[in-house]
């Protein structure tokens, strides 16, 4: 669902996907191939938010911010299941883990992985290339490049999703039975560990 708030009409480019059970309000600007899933919010009646090419925002996410605020969710920035941003900045290349919650001010630099669950408190600055988990939030040691080459592969799948939603999905009525030539998913991406054992 898309709102206007006051004036102002949220941008999408046609090449993105927001899920139709997503909600995307008032004072929003998304790039191009950005993908929104179901049961995100991304909410700019209060300020201005800018997702830019390649941004992901996963399913259950909120993005917001206090009055008078403005925040970016720079290009290919990869926000996790459940991940509330909330006044924050994230910088290129991040990728914020499930259920994760950045604070208002906070700044996280290019290419930093911030861990699932994690808490960034308000004003906290993470330098680039960081990894950071924990409540409170800490760094914990500084990105390597096989660590990004991963999650720029997993970002790009995301990529690719907006294209393959406006193509295939569709609302449909449940199967009753399994069909006897239901086809198989392959895998196609590694987990961390996986990807780091190759």
């Amino acid at each position: 669902m898309i709102y206007e708030f006051k004036g102002h009409i949220p941008v999408v480019h046609e090449s993105s996907f927001v899920h139709p059970l997503a909600a995307v309000t008032g004072n929003v600007i998304i790039g191009k191939d950005c993908y929104i899933g179901p049961g995100a919010a991304i909410r700019g009646d209060w300020g201005e938010i800018i997702l830019e090419d390649g941004v992901n925002v996963q399913e259950n996410c909120t993005v917001h911010m206090f009055p008078g605020k403005s925040i970016v969710l720079k290009e290919s920035a990869h926000i996790g299941h459940g991940a509330i941003i909330h006044g924050a900045n994230i910088g290129k290349n991040v990728l914020v883990g499930m259920n994760t919650v950045i604070m208002d001010d906070a700044e996280i630099g290019d290419e930093s992985i911030i861990g699932a669950m994690a808490f960034v408190k308000a004003k906290t600055i993470i330098p680039s290339r960081s990894l950071v988990v924990g409540n409170p939030a800490k760094i914990i040691k500084e990105v390597s490049d096989e660590m990004i080459a991963w999650k720029t592969k997993g970002t790009q799948l995301y990529q690719q999703l907006p294209k393959d939603c406006h193509e295939t999905l569709r609302e449909v009525e449940p199967l009753r039975e399994v069909p006897k030539n239901r086809p198989t998913q392959e895998a196609f991406y590694d987990t961390l560990r996986d990807f780091m054992e190759k």
